[in-house]
């Protein structure tokens, strides 16, 4: 005849219960410190492509200003510089080593007529605008943007004052700038 067992096992003891939920909580810490940073950048992508829709839409307004404050913007043929017409400005200012400003020949943003006017701007999403005037914070709230203008024609070959130099910068709210650059030519 068969002896029945005297230790039967019925689930687990309390020691096990504590290094299974040590073993557990360290299993755990270990993978949020492994896919932690990673779903810090898996947000990058996502500014990166917003940061090239705003620079290509401020690029893409700026290439359609008028090359200088004197060109004309009639039917006329003549560009500055040329005989009969006004002479391009010949320098742009300094920007402000605060880079809290710019320095613009118009007061409003509705009001730019030519590449100069977006030298020195700085702004962030807070204060950025659309070519309307119309503001555009709830879309890229925390970004900057920066542009620089400057005389850029003997980069092309050409002689200086007949080329411009536009360098956008977009920089997102993780702080990666993104820099856009375009030549806007006295054609």
């Amino acid at each position: 005849m068969l002896k029945p067992m005297l230790n039967l096992q019925r689930g687990f003891t309390l020691i096990e219960l504590i290094v299974g939920m040590v073993v557990l909580a360290i299993a755990i810490l270990m993978i949020s410190q492994i896919m932690g940073p990673m779903l810090v950048r898996s947000t990058e992508p996502w500014h990166q492509v917003r940061a090239a829709e705003l620079g290509h839409s401020l690029m893409n307004e700026m290439m359609a200003m008028s090359f200088d404050e004197n060109s004309s913007r009639g039917n006329t043929l003549l560009r500055c510089n040329e005989a009969g017409a006004s002479a391009c400005i010949t320098t742009l200012p300094s920007c402000p080593a605060s880079g809290l400003s710019f320095a613009t020949e118009e007061a409003s943003r509705d009001l730019y007529d030519d590449v100069d006017d977006f030298h020195c701007l700085n702004v962030n999403g807070a204060s950025l605008v659309n070519v309307l005037n119309q503001s555009l914070a709830a879309q890229y709230q925390n970004y900057q943007v920066a542009v620089r203008v400057s005389y850029a024609g003997s980069e092309l070959g050409l002689a200086n004052n007949r080329a411009k130099k536009i360098t956008l910068t977009v920089t997102t709210p993780g702080g990666e700038p993104i820099v856009f650059a375009g030549y806007k030519g006295n054609w």
